[in-house]
């Protein structure tokens, strides 16, 4: 991983979308920091795309898309996709629109409720996430979010016990999310990308960037030539097999927002894409 200072004039010029992760890429101990929301409005206002990409479930993402300022996010690792779309020769509010991913199965499917179970009795005090009830297609087991705080390799043994009961599996810097069906985070914004915005997944790599913190982005570092991460990255590289191109000095919000600002300053001077379709 190289420092975000090495990013080029030249490389941030040619970037028109910004994907990012939420829990500890914009946040800190579950809070979104100030610094982190200002670089939202400060990317947008640079005419850049934004497109959070995360594990958090669908009744977060309906208030995300509603209310940040963002085009789209992308939840439950890769699930759903929701936006809000102006009505053609209307006036007035925009309206929510929702994609799921063909493949996504509900998570009430009882192969997933006995994995559950079975991950449970690998620490007594791992639980079921308290987000769990805005939840559609995954479940999400926390380790790290609340109290008690397990040790990450408890996290990794009930991802590996849940792939091996057929279920995929990541973990983040807080839960360990566990669904059937074939997707992730990638395959869902890329599809997005290309349908929403008619984004080029083979030429266009290089008009990504993509900011995360933890394990389950390792899909988004190794698809992006110009993937980044903050500071905390640094507690997962063991787990990690993709490293992201670059890294903050800073962690979390604080990490993101430095790497908004190094983009941005950048490209001053440059135009931003059109949105279009939003």
């Amino acid at each position: 991983m190289r420092s975000i200072s090495e990013l080029s004039p030249s490389q941030a010029r040619r970037v028109k979308y910004v994907l990012m992760d939420i829990d500890d890429t914009l946040t800190r101990q579950g809070k979104l920091l100030a610094s982190s929301y200002k670089a939202l409005w400060d990317l947008r206002a640079a005419g850049l795309v934004l497109i959070p990409v995360t594990g958090r479930p669908a009744g977060w993402c309906d208030l995300i898309a509603r209310q940040w300022p963002v085009d789209a996010v992308v939840g439950e690792n890769g699930a759903l996709v929701f936006w809000e779309e102006a009505l053609q020769g209307r006036d007035g509010l925009p309206v929510l629109k929702q994609r799921f991913h063909p493949l996504a199965v509900q998570n009430s499917d009882p192969r997933l409720k006995d994995i559950l179970k079975e991950v449970l009795q690998i620490d007594e005090r791992l639980r079921v996430a308290k987000d769990q009830p805005f939840r559609l297609f995954d479940i999400a087991v926390d380790f790290a979010e609340e109290e008690p705080v397990l040790p990450l390799d408890t996290a990794v043994r009930v991802a590996e016990l849940a792939k091996s009961r057929g279920a995929h599996a990541k973990v983040s810097s807080i839960h360990v999310n566990m669904w059937m069906g074939n997707y992730d985070k990638l395959s869902m914004a890329k599809s997005f990308l290309c349908e929403q915005f008619g984004w080029d997944p083979v030429a266009g790599l290089d008009e990504v960037v993509f900011i995360g913190d933890s394990p389950n982005d390792e899909p988004m570092f190794a698809a992006f030539p110009l993937s980044c991460a903050v500071a905390n990255i640094r507690n997962y590289t063991h787990l990690i097999k993709h490293l992201p191109a670059f890294v903050a000095s800073r962690d979390c919000g604080d990490g993101f927002a430095e790497i908004a600002g190094h983009l941005l300053a950048l490209r001053s001077g440059g135009g931003g894409p059109r949105r279009e379709g939003l």
